[in-house]
């Protein structure tokens, strides 16, 4: 757990100074304005920065959650797309559900979710034998704290800078294997 939570702090950390939640509402904002021109007549109860606020989550949600990008690089290592598949029966439900309130810009999440998954997905035969055992609960944990802050920021319990976490997830693989080689040996 020391390494994940070390990638979830030093990722966050990075994400903040070089703005990625702002980069993200930008392309959230990018991605609203054409839709919003298409379907004029779309009526929400949300402000517009409650709008942006839960746009960027559900694009955190699908796009960078711990059990795609596994998903993803376990289709594209071992052909087993039973994980993906999974997945994507509940980003179905969960799609609906945020539809209710947001409208059609949610099927456009689909987009850059396919081509962040379709990239890891023929990455990983050069990265999944890069890793062990360790490194792949390590990162399934760091996808799970991800998950964990988009649950609260969804319930409005607590606004955690989501978007900005997302580095945690690049970082916790190497810090994993950092961890296990160079620090446990010397305790």
């Amino acid at each position: 757990m020391p390494a994940v939570i070390f990638a979830v702090v030093l990722g966050t950390g990075l994400g903040l100074a070089l703005h990625l939640g702002k980069w993200i509402n930008i392309g959230a904002m990018q991605m609203e304005k054409p839709i919003a021109k298409l379907f004029k007549n779309q009526k929400s109860d949300l402000s517009h920065e409650e709008f942006l606020s839960t746009l960027v989550t559900i694009i955190v949600l699908f796009c960078a959650s711990g059990t795609g990008i596994y998903g993803s690089l376990t289709a594209g290592m071992t052909g087993d797309s039973t994980i993906l598949i999974s997945k994507s029966i509940l980003d179905f439900f969960t799609a609906a559900i945020f539809a209710c309130n947001l409208g059609l810009v949610v099927s456009f999440v689909a987009v850059p979710q396919f081509i962040i998954f379709f990239l890891l997905f023929l990455g990983a035969k050069f990265i999944f034998p890069l890793t062990t055992p360790s490194m792949i609960a390590d990162f399934k944990a760091c996808g799970g704290f991800l998950m964990l802050a988009t649950g609260f920021r969804m319930v409005r319990l607590k606004e955690f800078p989501i978007a900005d976490m997302i580095p945690a997830m690049v970082l916790v693989m190497p810090f994993s294997l950092l961890w296990v080689h160079t620090i446990l040996p010397l305790l």
